[in-house]
């Protein structure tokens, strides 16, 4: 069963199959360096016994007679490492004497020889083959045949100079260059395991997140597919279910209350009548103006229930011209707008509920206070649409509740400008879906400002 269970894709076998491929890679990566690497994959210098070598030849040669000093160089000398000393008067001595060296290589040669050597005040330099005092007497090497050749020289105390020439080079990297190239490279591999380990886990969860906007967006589109690790299909399973009971108890809520409303046109009907058979004129028109209140109240909660209920599709569209498109209708009615953004900017949602919601923030302005202005702004992740007059705006007090279902303003309460207080309940309803939230705020200048804000969904269809 434990061998089954290893076998389905769960997020605990995509972290450890991840680490365990990486491990597997950096194996194989270094397999491959020392094969091919060349001597940059061979061992540290100190590693390879050439300096505990040349130390020891020199400590025998300075304790060594002149007479026998050659000899002794001669006899330590191998195919891949040769000794040569030279007496304090030859012309190689001076040679080395007066040559110029590269700091970088005489300091990096002191710091390797010196401490194993006593760390001597004599001279010690290093230097490669192709600097010309390579080519003195005594010293001469063929860059062609050995063209990774490396000198050591060293000036005993009696001024004399013993040279070792490593022919070829056995080493890799000193300590510093191979300290630096080894943090280099496991930074690197930490991160390329990290940006795979952390795609391999979070795709699967970025795609459930687009398929739960979606959902949340076309409540009538299918249900989220169950895929990726097992624990995120148990994921998309639970969310199914949610969505499944509150689509059952919206949909009863809906019908409900759609019925309730329904049913009081009759009641409000036979009022109307009966008010025919009232003689006193003000009373008649008193009571007829409650049941066409009633009766406005009755067909708005069926115009927001039908809107809840019925579910637009999901389409692309060009949101200036939906914008341009509500300037155009007012303009008919010899209001002026003015509109300020770009000219195409693509998104997804539902555009006749997006046009309703904008037309009736124009409405409300026009009604209450100015003709206002439009201006869509685009940011990296949002729409948003902002609705500015210069009137009175709304009181501090009452801006929290202005979303609230049949809420109205003291200005709303205005037989002439009508409504019920359901329009921006209804508006607020439709932006939520997007995925959206509307801000109201009474600007510093004077006047309202409405914005609409809606994230950018490019992979909803």
């Amino acid at each position: 069963m434990i061998l089954f269970r290893w076998f389905e894709d769960t997020i605990t076998r995509r972290l450890v199959t991840t680490v365990a491929l990486a491990a597997g890679t950096t194996l194989g990566l270094l397999q491959l360096f020392s094969m091919f690497g060349g001597h940059w994959a061979q061992p540290n210098i100190e590693q390879t016994g050439l300096l505990q070598e040349v130390a020891a030849v020199s400590r025998v040669i300075s304790a060594a007679p002149s007479e026998v000093r050659p000899r002794i160089a001669h006899a330590a000398t191998t195919p891949s490492v040769r000794f040569v000393w030279f007496d304090v008067k030859s012309l190689t001595a001076h040679a080395l004497q007066t040559a110029h060296y590269k700091p970088y290589e005489v300091q990096s040669g002191r710091e390797l020889i010196a401490s194993l050597i006593g760390n001597p005040k004599d001279k010690i330099d290093s230097f490669s083959v192709d600097n010309p005092v390579a080519q003195a007497p005594g010293l001469a090497i063929d860059p062609k045949k050995y063209p990774d050749a490396t000198f050591m020289a060293l000036q005993l105390d009696d001024g004399s100079w013993l040279v070792c020439i490593a022919l070829v080079r056995s080493w890799g990297f000193f300590w510093r260059e191979r300290l630096f190239l080894e943090l280099a490279t496991i930074v690197a591999w930490i991160i390329a395991v990290s940006i795979i380990a952390s795609r391999q886990l979070s795709r699967p969860i970025e795609n459930l997140a687009k398929d739960v906007r979606r959902a949340g967006m076309n409540t009538s589109s299918a249900p989220i597919p169950a895929t990726g690790p097992r624990e995120l299909q148990l994921v998309a399973h639970t969310i199914n279910a949610m969505r499944e009971q509150i689509q059952s108890f919206i949909a009863a809520r809906t019908t409900m209350l759609a019925a309730i409303s329904h049913d009081l046109r009759t009641p409000l009907t036979r009022l109307r009548l009966r008010g025919e058979f009232i003689d006193d004129p003000e009373q008649q028109a008193r009571l007829f103006r409650d049941v066409d209140e009633m009766q406005a109240m009755v067909d708005g909660a069926l115009s927001f229930f039908r809107d809840d209920a019925v579910c637009e599709e999901v389409t692309t569209f060009d949101l200036p011209g939906i914008l341009r498109t509500v300037v155009n209708d007012f303009t008919d009615q010899n209001i002026n707008l003015e509109y300020s953004g770009p000219t195409r900017a693509t998104y997804q949602g539902r555009p006749f509920a997006l046009k309703r919601i904008f037309t009736n923030l124009v409405e409300n302005a026009v009604k209450y206070a100015t003709p206002p202005s439009l201006e869509l702004t685009c940011t990296p992740t949002h729409f948003v649409v902002t609705v500015r007059d210069h009137g009175p705006g709304i009181p501090d007090d009452q801006i929290g509740r202005i979303f609230e279902p049949y809420f109205r303003g003291d200005k709303s309460r205005n037989r002439e400008t009508g409504g019920i207080g359901l329009g921006l309940t209804s508006a607020l309803s439709i932006v939520q879906t997007h995925g959206g939230e509307i801000q109201i705020v009474n600007h510093n200048e004077g006047g309202l400002e409405v914005r609409v804000i809606l994230p950018k969904l490019h992979s909803m269809s």
